[in-house]
């Protein structure tokens, strides 16, 4: 597989960002949804913000306060035996080795190029938090245009679980707010651009707590809101790339062979590649081909270092004739973007 990293690469990092409050500092601005609009490419970002503490035993977790509209900041030491901190995303309960708190908070803000390399980065949020499912933020979004609508949809996180919203906009500039369109625990909601026959496809990723694994499922929607007749899809398989979890990545395309989604598989040790499944065009719901070995791995160095390391995870991509642009978050942190060609994609897959 040819695969060409952009020299600009990364595209944006949390220093091209200037922090949206006072006393916070960015360190991620990644897994940006990506569209066209006009003459620009729009990059919508996930902007993820600490508050910065100035002692180096206590880490402090923002939440969005829905009554105030404002942030309470928490407090938390590393020596208390009550909480994990080992992992720098989240704070645990040792007793039930759940998370209770983000370190950071995430909101979505845009980027813009008249190139697809060079990005400027608006100075306020597109969509920030404003209810009781996003008080620990917005995370992760994808965007699906139909028509003149551009549909956007995102993780929201709180203590309810993790969620996916969804709101709409013709012009990047104001938004339609649609709510909740999968219930928590739900995330890598996919929305197909086009109706087949007479139904809207959604991917999506339910995390089961009891018996089963994060798993890719499908749905149907008469009216985008809505969504039944769920399906499994693809699943894990041991030994390989993507026997940890794996997500949807970037919307899916058109392409003669069939419906061409980019995905995010984990291996057991957390490290994310992206691969391919090929779905048939008239029945989303049937599995061609898929990928045996990644398409994209986390080989460059800022894939490989940074807050979360040795990630790759695209949520969108363009595609122009036989070139596929996949943008992609690097390592939790920072947005870089490679060519592949499509056909080499097709001609990688294993046909089932």
């Amino acid at each position: 597989m040819n695969i060409y990293r952009y020299e600009q690469n990364p595209l944006l990092t949390p220093n091209d960002v200037s922090p949206y409050h006072e006393g916070f500092e960015v360190i991620g601005a990644f897994n940006a949804g990506i569209a066209k609009f006009q003459d620009e490419v729009i990059m919508l970002l996930r902007v993820a913000e600490r508050p910065i503490s100035t002692d180096p035993n206590v880490v402090k977790a923002p939440a969005y306060n829905p009554t105030t509209n404002e942030l309470d900041i928490y407090e938390f030491r590393k020596d208390d035996p009550a909480f994990d901190l080992s992992d720098p995303r989240v704070i645990k309960e040792t007793s039930k080795q759940k998370w209770s708190y983000l370190t950071s908070l995430s909101y979505l803000r845009i980027a813009r190029s008249k190139d697809g390399r060079h990005f400027t980065v608006d100075e306020k949020p597109f969509v920030y938090p404003s209810n009781r499912h996003e008080t620990f933020g917005i995370e992760d979004p994808r965007i699906t245009q139909i028509g003149d609508m551009y549909y956007i949809y995102f993780s929201v996180a709180s203590p309810m679980g993790v969620g996916e919203s969804m709101v709409s906009t013709k012009d990047f500039e104001t938004v339609t707010q649609h709510g909740m369109i999968f219930a928590p625990e739900n995330k890598d909601v996919l929305i197909f651009p086009e109706k087949i026959n007479g139904k809207y496809y959604a991917l999506h990723r339910p995390v089961p707590n009891s018996n089963g694994s994060p798993e890719i499922w499908i749905a149907e929607s008469d009216n985008l809101l809505y969504w039944g007749n769920h399906q499994h899809l693809i699943g894990l398989r041991p030994g390989k790339w993507d026997d940890g979890r794996i997500g949807g990545g970037a919307v899916p395309f058109k392409t003669d062979k069939g419906w061409l989604e980019l995905y995010h598989g984990a291996s057991q040790d957390h490290r994310y590649c992206m691969g391919a499944v090929l779905l048939d065009l008239n029945d989303p719901t049937k599995v061609i081909a898929r990928s045996e070995r990644p398409l994209v791995e986390p080989d460059a160095p800022y894939e490989q270092e940074g807050f979360f390391g040795g990630v790759v995870f695209s949520c969108g991509a363009l595609v122009e004739g036989d070139v596929v642009k996949m943008y992609y978050g690097v390592a939790d942190t920072s947005m870089a973007c490679a060519e592949l060609s499509l056909q080499e994609i097709l001609d990688s897959l294993t046909y089932l």
